[in-house]
């Protein structure tokens, strides 16, 4: 892992400041994401816009594929998707290839709630980093495509506590939304 150049505790310094930075990170976006999906609704959680996001880009899916998709429970994914759908924003429809099962859909309402909440965001990232220079910003874009990558892969190969061998961990909640 090291090289003759870098020590391991070298390594170890550049973790722990890496993990504190990602901490950092994790609950500023937190708290921003809570901020504005709660300005669509005051009971909408953060992970609900991810979910309306993913069906405004995926179209129809499962209660099962979006779980897997945003890495959350089923039952977690379930109320969200009532919630939602008790606001107008997503619809139930028969699942065309399984008659048992259901699909949710984006509603019109909902479609425009993403779009709106999709500018709003882009506004604050545009506030936020408008004065970096293109060429940084395409870096970070990168260096989070690796990270989430290798985070990933990580959890892929290490079981959660309790969990079958088959079972395994997705990392830490991180979803691929906006």
């Amino acid at each position: 892992m090291s090289s003759p150049r870098q020590s391991p505790e070298e390594f170890d310094q550049a973790f722990e400041s890496i993990e504190q930075q990602l901490s950092l990170f994790w609950r500023r976006s937190r708290a921003i994401s809570h901020t504005l999906s709660r300005s669509l609704h005051p009971e909408i959680e953060p992970g609900a816009y991810g979910l309306l996001v993913i069906l405004r880009r995926e179209g129809p899916l499962r209660i099962t594929e979006l779980a897997s998709l945003i890495g959350i429970g089923k039952p977690s994914v379930s109320r969200q998707v009532a919630l939602l759908e008790q606001l107008g924003l997503v619809s139930k429809e028969d699942d065309p290839d399984d008659r048992r099962a259901q699909r949710v859909t984006l509603s019109p309402a909902g479609a425009s709630e993403v779009d709106e909440l999709r500018s709003r965001r882009l506004e604050f990232f545009r506030d936020a980093l408008g004065n970096w220079d293109l060429t940084d910003l395409s870096q970070l874009s990168d260096y989070f495509s690796r990270l989430n990558d290798a985070l990933g892969a990580a959890g892929r190969r290490r079981p959660e506590p309790g969990a079958q061998p088959s079972e395994t961990a997705e990392g830490p909640g991180i979803s691929p939304t906006p």
